[in-house]
């Protein structure tokens, strides 16, 4: 299911709900696939069509308030295990974007499917920023362990499709690790340069369904389109 057209500003969701990290829907089966001496063993273990069929409109993370990311893996869904890929729906509402972030495990290619989305990676130090900008039918890839971030900075939904080389590539908020580490420790990597760092902490949003609100610029601008839009209609 895409989904190209304009969508209200309904910034977030009850992160309470749902998670962009995934709990494992089925420990004892992913066990099982896992420790599987033969694929027809594991054949066996999934006997029915619908075990090999995942929706991703149907998953409670699924959402363009501000966005999500929803993934097909281990698990997820069970039949990835022993196949050696994640393949995740990314929703982007207007203005949204994913925060910088890695997977310790997996390169990663993305495609455009809708709208337009502005990509950067750096890969270590030493290392020069890569930029893109993606519109339907144009991919771009980050390699493992890359520093990675994505925004929308249209009005317009933008949805992506993006394939990660590990059933189990893990994902890692940069924001969200920094300030999880000593306060003190913190302050010295920030250079000591004023920042209340408990105070900032704050301030980082959770992981949500794997994407937030993005510049006040570009929600201003969306905002103000909006109520033209409406006034005239």
């Amino acid at each position: 299911m895409i989904f190209s057209g304009r969508c209200a500003f309904a910034l977030s969701v009850p992160l309470t709900a749902v998670r962009a990290v995934d709990k494992t829907i089925d420990p004892a089966l992913v066990a099982q696939l896992k420790t599987a001496a033969t694929q027809l063993d594991r054949l066996n273990l999934l006997p029915e069509n619908s075990d090999w069929l995942f929706d991703y409109s149907a998953q409670p993370s699924f959402t363009f308030s501000p966005g999500s990311v929803v993934n097909a893996n281990a698990a997820t869904f069970p039949a990835a295990v022993g196949n050696g890929l994640t393949l995740a729906m990314i929703n982007l509402g207007p203005c949204s974007m994913l925060p910088p972030h890695y997977h310790p495990r997996a390169s990663n290619y993305v495609v455009a499917v809708a709208g337009t989305t502005d990509t950067f990676f750096i890969e270590e130090n030493g290392a020069r920023l890569v930029e893109n900008t993606l519109t339907p039918m144009k991919m771009t890839i980050f390699p493992a362990a890359s520093i990675h971030t994505m925004v929308n900075r249209g009005c317009d939904n933008a949805q992506l499709v993006s394939a990660l080389s590990n059933e189990d590539a893990g994902t890692h908020n940069i924001a969200n690790g920094l300030f999880s580490l000593p306060p003190e420790l913190v302050a010295v990597a920030l250079g000591y340069s004023g920042v209340d760092v408990n105070q900032t902490a704050s301030k980082i949003p959770p992981v949500g369904t794997g994407s937030i609100a993005g510049t006040k610029e570009c929600l201003a601008r969306c905002a103000k389109q909006k109520r033209s839009r409406d006034f005239s209609s």
